[in-house]
């Protein structure tokens, strides 16, 4: 795709202080949205638990903070075209292969990507490190490549072009 030819590919700290940034807010938004929301609800009467309800922050120990996380990524990376908020601030983006434009569908299935990414202690994270186009478990499910954008020649940055060529 000629959207990608020659920009250069996010170095790997970027991408893991965007994704610590970005649990961050997500972290931050359930405090501020769900939390308060649930409590309003409790008052309200509106809803009526048969047990006593608690709400954790143990992001992948419950279901909701799964749905939580999904949501949070893949709504972000579609509303900024591949940027979260930690993205944009680090200045890289995902960009998909087969597409001009990441699509709501192609970010949720990224998003679902990172747990599989997590799986077997963080190996598909590492697997940056190995993929000729520093493609992790999660990029290659969604087919999704993750660029820098305006670091030319910056010090101490992964110079490394995306090659352009098919891989395995």
């Amino acid at each position: 795709m000629q959207a990608v030819d020659g920009k250069p590919l996010a170095p790997f700290w970027r991408r893991a202080v965007a994704l610590a940034v970005d649990f961050l807010i997500a972290g931050s938004l359930f405090m501020l949205i769900v939390y308060p929301t649930a409590l309003l609800l409790l008052r309200l009467d509106v809803i009526h638990p048969q047990v006593e309800v608690l709400l954790k922050m143990n992001f992948f120990q419950n279901w909701y903070s799964v749905v939580w996380l999904v949501a949070y990524f893949g709504l972000a990376t579609y509303w900024g075209n591949g940027r979260t908020p930690g993205k944009a601030l680090l200045k890289i983006r995902v960009v998909s292969l087969v597409h001009e434009r990441m699509g709501l569908w192609h970010s949720i299935e990224r998003a679902l990507g990172y747990g599989a990414s997590a799986l077997e202690f963080g190996f598909g994270f590492i697997q940056y490190f190995i993929h000729p186009n520093r493609r992790t478990v999660h990029d290659r499910i969604a087919e999704t490549i993750v660029v820098a954008e305006g670091i030319g020649g910056e010090r101490g940055t992964d110079r490394e072009l995306i090659d352009s060529r098919p891989t395995s």
